[in-house]
């Protein structure tokens, strides 16, 4: 049996591309490793407060979601956690990406169940939505909440047993999709990216960001939401693709701050966005990182990074 520890290692370093890095991250900031042992983690989200919170993320091939505090360090939470059935289910069956709802209950992106679900208060799981107009989903990735308390979430094929050439396919596309708090309809909102994967909102709603975890194609994009909550034509917001192969990783997680940068996982670690899209910094961990997200008191990036679990403290908030 694996033990997770706490740990006082570091590891990697911060590139500066721009000065005005300075404002959001200290180019000597160190990249802590909290606890290791894991084999592919993903889909941290903070809940609570800066001391009495916790973190949660999920490692994906174990069918598993972990919690970490600083007093006790990692304990499991939920196993299974995204696929409930009795026959083998490929590689990464378990939960993605996890976010809370607007009433602050847990959502989890499930790979191997094909739906996104929500943890109830009572302890059991209520699924919000499994199919696109009768036909299911292909393996829920990561989501977001919109404040008005709808749920936009991608849907890559990277769950499936064969990804998209797997015989229980049962779309067409790889959509990114909404999840209405109103009547919980599914809406299918653009199948322009072919690998959706990371996705956020800017501080003022008016852009959807969703990275696209394309090695042929390594770029994220934003979207301008319309009034009625749907998208317009996508732009390119950065391509990373030249950088695919040099250093490790793909186009995957992402966070956005209160002044409006985007923090990405991508090639090499986090990289880190002005609202314009120059390239800011990277925090480059050296190995394949997945995914962040900003709890504690709001200014603590939590990094998924392979079989590790990390931190690093900026100088802003989390959106």
């Amino acid at each position: 049996m694996t033990t997770f520890g706490q740990s006082s290692r570091t590891l990697g370093k911060i590139e500066v591309m721009d000065t005005a890095l300075e404002k959001v991250l200290a180019k000597d900031a160190k990249i802590e490793v909290l606890a290791d042992g894991f084999t592919w983690t993903e889909g941290p989200v903070w809940i609570g407060s800066a001391k009495e919170g916790h973190l949660l993320f999920s490692d994906i091939p174990r069918n598993s979601i972990f919690k970490w505090t600083a007093s006790k360090g990692v304990e499991l939470f939920m196993n299974p956690s995204g696929y409930t059935g009795v026959t083998y289910y490929g590689l990464e069956p378990g939960s993605n990406g996890l976010l809370l709802d607007k009433d602050g209950n847990l959502v989890l992106c499930e790979h191997g169940d094909r739906r996104v679900s929500v943890l109830t208060p009572q302890g059991g799981k209520k699924t919000l939505a499994d199919n696109y107009q009768g036909k299911r989903l292909n393996s829920p990735n990561d989501g977001a909440l919109k404040s008005n308390g709808d749920i936009y979430f991608t849907d890559p094929p990277y769950g499936l047993p064969a990804r998209e050439n797997d015989p229980r396919r049962e779309l067409d596309h790889f959509g990114v999709y909404r999840i209405s708090k109103k009547d919980g309809s599914v809406t299918l909102l653009t199948t322009e990216l072919q690998r959706p994967n990371g996705i956020g909102f800017s501080p003022d709603e008016k852009t959807l960001y969703v990275a696209q975890s394309d090695p042929k194609k390594a770029i994220w994009m934003s979207f301008p939401i319309k009034d009625d909550g749907t998208l317009g034509p996508g732009k390119l917001f950065f391509d990373a693709t030249s950088e695919v192969g040099k250093m490790p990783g793909l186009p995957d997680g992402l966070s956005v701050d209160e002044k409006g940068n985007l923090w990405a996982s991508g090639p090499g670690g986090i990289w880190i966005f002005s609202p314009e899209a120059k390239l800011l910094g990277r925090i480059n961990t050296g190995e394949r990182t997945s995914n962040c997200a900003f709890g504690e008191d709001g200014t603590t990036l939590f990094m998924t990074v392979d079989h590790y679990l990390c931190r690093i403290k900026t100088k802003v908030r989390g959106k």
